[in-house]
């Protein structure tokens, strides 16, 4: 895996679906990196250390080295910034990039299987490594995942993806009770979300050699 500092992580990237077919999606700029607190060893003696291995801060706010403070985590703007000081802009352009095209063909591998429903939606909680040659690799994408926070910017992360899918889904004749008169309409609708696809419209962000994202 890429190591920052010695350190294995991994990426948490908020995506919201607000239909199958045809698929519409987007991705928040607010995702994290979650560190671990124990350097990182390929030893096999080393297989067992969970603190080593996991990134989950349910595993790792029992290490004796575990911040309070930031709970070991970066915001993925600062992750991109490491990339792209390490291994030059095209680099980071480049992984980013590789993300968005793991999300888009996750969501069209499933694109048949999932029951659409036009008053449904889904938040999920993509668990994205990379590896040491920038490469991104899918762990695991969670349904309804946790929204909790243990730090108070992580207070501040997670309501406001909550606030920002809120308002792209409520219906358009929905009190706007949240409404920011300062902002455009499309601001106000999309807040910290950019749209990753929309397949009605044949609008296809994800391939874009640059995007506004994170």
């Amino acid at each position: 895996p890429l190591l920052v500092g010695g350190r294995k992580f991994d990426l948490r990237i908020y995506v919201l679906v607000t239909g199958y077919n045809p698929l519409r999606a987007y991705v928040h700029r607010d995702g994290f990196a979650r560190f671990c607190t124990a350097k990182y060893s390929s030893s096999p003696a080393d297989l067992d250390n969970v603190l080593m291995h996991l990134t989950n801060v349910a595993v790792q706010k029992h290490s004796e080295d575990y911040n309070e403070d930031h709970g070991g985590k970066w915001h993925i703007r600062n992750l991109r910034l490491y990339v792209q000081a390490a291994h030059g802009q095209e680099a980071a352009e480049r992984l980013f990039r590789g993300i968005r095209t793991l999300i888009f063909h996750s969501l069209k591998a499933c694109q048949g299987i999932v029951i659409n429903d036009k008053h449904c939606f889904e938040l999920y909680g993509y668990d994205v490594l990379i590896d040491a040659a920038l490469k991104p690799w899918l762990v695991e994408v969670n349904a309804s995942p946790s929204l909790s926070a243990t730090t108070g910017s992580d207070l501040v992360l997670k309501t406001g993806v909550i606030n920002d899918v809120l308002n792209i889904v409520f219906p358009d004749d929905f009190p706007e009770v949240n409404k920011n008169n300062n902002r455009d309409e499309g601001c106000w609708r999309r807040g910290g979300f950019h749209l990753l696809a929309d397949e009605l419209a044949g609008a296809h962000p994800w391939q874009q050699p640059r995007m506004d994202w994170p």
